[in-house]
């Protein structure tokens, strides 16, 4: 695409994401690369859903403006971070999806094993821990789970993804949405069937065979451990250290079975009754009526 394209095509992910209720007010903040050394951005403090090609920012990237009448978005450091780790990504959007953005105020990462098609395409959504915005913590929090994950949450902030072109990050952003808003509503029904790690590895295999560019494979069970002793198996703690290399992916071991009733992050009764604790109980409840006002 040529720069005016690019402009138009921020423009029209703008919309979406406002059409969507993804953001409100003047959130969140698109870019893309427009070369090697120069990227175009959404201004600071422009509404998403009302912006024209002529308000972009042509940045180097060391965050200098290089172009354009108005100031680059806060965030800008965030987005110049993942360039940085992720040559191959040539877009990045960031929003406050509402589901997604409740279960990152609640603490509670998307990487359970329960929809076949995220599995093989984002594989699982952590939670970069918390940042204040427009600061120089919110690229640190990021480093460390980009260079594996196409897409995150930011924990009591919203989400990040990125992807080959702007609409590809855009449609990225919509299946965390997507996945969050099912997750919800199946723990509200009693919680989800997870696959089993077989099936993940089976899913994981036809990345190849529908051409889906994957960061890094899905963890082994023995690359994750917790001090949680599980049906489930391992819990998805990451190891201390590095950033991870793999994505965590929450799925038991099993003689056969594909799926597997949920007995994850709360104990299940002989009777088999789902509890939760009174955290994740709250904030799943506070998710609910907010979705449904």
């Amino acid at each position: 695409m040529n720069e005016q394209q690019l402009r138009e095509g921020i423009v029209e992910v703008g919309r979406r994401l406002y059409a969507r209720g993804y953001t409100a007010s003047n959130d969140g903040n698109i870019s893309t690369r427009l070369d090697d050394r120069r990227l175009l951005m959404t201004p600071k403090s422009v509404c998403k859903g009302f912006m024209s090609p002529d308000m972009m920012v042509i940045t180097d990237l060391d965050g200098k403006k290089l172009s354009g009448d108005r100031d680059p978005s806060s965030e800008m450091q965030m987005h110049i971070e993942v360039y940085r780790q992720r040559p191959d990504a040539q877009a990045v959007v960031h929003a406050h999806p509402p589901i997604a953005t409740g279960f990152a105020v609640a603490g509670i990462p998307l990487d359970r094993a329960v929809l076949a098609e995220v599995v093989t395409t984002l594989g699982s959504v952590p939670i970069a821990e918390y940042a204040t915005p427009s600061t120089k913590e919110l690229p640190e929090a990021v480093r460390k789970y980009v260079k594996a994950h196409d897409g995150m949450l930011l924990a009591n902030h919203g989400a990040l993804t990125l992807g080959s072109d702007l609409f590809a990050a855009y449609y990225k952003m919509e299946t965390i949405e997507h996945f969050a808003h099912i997750s919800l509503v199946a723990r509200l029904l009693g919680g989800e069937r997870l696959l089993s790690r077989q099936e993940v590895d089976r899913l994981q295999g036809l990345r190849g065979m529908y051409g889906i560019a994957s960061p890094a494979p899905i963890c082994p069970p023995s690359d994750v451990e917790g001090p949680d002793e599980s049906p489930l198996g391992p819990s998805t703690s990451l190891r201390a250290g590095d950033p991870p290399s793999c994505q965590t992916v929450l799925a038991p071991e099993t003689g056969g079975a594909r799926l597997v009733r949920d007995a994850a992050r709360g104990a299940v009764g002989k009777d088999g009754e789902i509890r939760l604790t009174y955290l994740e109980l709250t904030a799943l409840i506070e998710a609910a009526v907010r979705e449904l006002k």
